[in-house]
């Protein structure tokens, strides 16, 4: 009896260790996945046209790794992705401030968008360029 028992948890340790390694492997693949799925999306091609080329003007990326938003090129979406606590609402809002009242001359003047306050102009300042 203790023979046939002995085997059966050898059998069962042998499938518990199959599993568990098929279990890693799936998660490394996962993993790996979204790593690979990351690096593709940061890796972009820019299509030749008009409006990519104002957003390729638009964020820039220095060679210390630090990225930069024109304020009176990018889009909404590029400010609310770019700046740190900016939402599409905020960000929309900038849109629509440089729409009505022409590019801005200076950094400083963001403070004049209903919603941006001093603290959040100097929390960006290193992301913003003219």
């Amino acid at each position: 009896m203790q023979l046939t028992e002995n085997k059966a948890i050898i059998r069962f340790s042998r499938t518990t260790k199959c599993l568990l390694a098929a279990a890693l492997f799936s998660l490394m693949g996962a993993s790996a996945m979204a790593a690979e799925k990351t690096s593709s999306e940061q890796q972009q091609v820019i299509q030749s046209s008009p409006q990519a080329d104002q957003q390729a003007a638009a964020v820039e990326a220095h060679s210390e790794g630090e990225v930069t938003v024109d304020i009176n090129q990018a889009d909404a979406e590029e400010l609310a992705s770019m700046l740190n606590g900016v939402g599409m609402k905020k960000a929309e809002a900038i849109v629509r401030y440089r729409e009505q009242n022409g590019p801005f001359t200076q950094i400083e003047q963001l403070q004049e968008v209903p919603g941006i306050g001093p603290t959040l102009v100097e929390r960006n300042r290193a992301r913003l360029k003219m």
